[in-house]
């Protein structure tokens, strides 16, 4: 199997590109660290902190197939899957996770101390979200609150030290991510019931959990523009918030409780586009402003 394969079967096993989600929050972390600093911007540091990114994310996407494998299994919709499929063994896709544990927190070392030691509870939370959906149907508060570390991480990299306005772009991404997520569950619904999984959609039924994640993204929507206004933003930042909001709201216009069709689109689209072109006009912002 030449190296190309291999490698595309773990990009394909961890999602590589739902990186996309978070990665421009982190990056608006990065670069308030450097505004809020005033300082030029360190290209190793930059590294460092996107290696962290994806290293992190992988190690909690990876776990969670490696975790899911049996309802994987049963689930038509997710039994080709690679470790379901066969295509990853349940051994060598524990072996990635720990290998990219490693490997993150090896990389938090070469940041600064309290990035280092901070880093265990980063995994917990991530990989601990793997469990909640067995127990809680807040497991999709918990996935928000993994990838909402991604702000103040990226912060604390640059500076050392924790502030305020990358925490509420952390709240942000708690609930953005939480309510898109209830979207996702939104398929599984029926299975879920079987198994006795937790979601917000298994105990809520369609209707509401659509309503809940209609709260959610107000909120994060509510966050964004609190945040602009504190920071002072110009144009740029609310041009880029205009069209994420927007974007929200569409993506709760094309998903009604009769039509599941476009849950997908919603979740995947809709958010990807969204998060990358608020991150282009924020980034863009501070980078005038430093």
């Amino acid at each position: 199997m030449s190296l190309v394969t291999s490698v595309s079967k773990y990009f394909s096993l961890v999602k590589f590109a739902h990186t996309v989600f978070a990665l421009p929050f982190a990056l608006i972390g990065f670069f308030l660290g450097v505004a809020d600093g005033h300082a030029k911007i360190n290209l190793k540091l930059f590294f460092l902190v996107l290696l962290c990114m994806v290293l992190a994310r992988s190690a909690a996407m990876g776990f969670n197939r490696y975790a899911d494998r049996d309802f994987d299994k049963k689930n038509p919709r997710t039994s080709r899957r690679e470790v379901p499929a066969g295509i990853v063994s349940p051994g060598a896709a524990l072996a990635f996770v720990i290998f990219c544990i490693f490997a993150f927190i090896t990389t938090t070392y070469f940041i600064n101390n309290l990035c280092f030691f901070l880093s265990p509870v980063a995994l917990l939370v991530v990989l601990g979200y793997s469990f909640t959906k067995r127990f809680t149907p807040l497991c999709h508060l918990v996935l928000g609150l993994g990838l909402a570390l991604a702000p103040i991480g990226a912060y604390i990299a640059v500076t050392g030290h924790f502030a305020l306005y990358p925490v509420l772009y952390s709240f942000a991404v708690l609930f953005w991510v939480s309510g898109f997520d209830i979207f996702y569950a939104l398929q599984d619904i029926g299975f879920d019931k079987s198994q006795n999984l937790k979601s917000i959609p298994v105990v809520l039924g369609i209707k509401w959990s659509l309503i809940v994640s209609a709260l959610l993204h107000l909120l994060a929507s509510a966050i964004i523009i609190y945040a602009g206004i504190q920071i002072g933003f110009g144009i740029l930042y609310w041009i880029g918030a205009t069209i994420f909001i927007a974007l929200l709201i569409y993506e709760h216009l094309i998903v009604k409780p009769s039509d599941l069709s476009r849950v997908n689109q919603a979740f995947a689209t809709m958010n990807g586009v969204a998060s990358v072109i608020f991150g282009i006009f924020v980034i863009a912002e501070l980078l005038l402003r430093n």
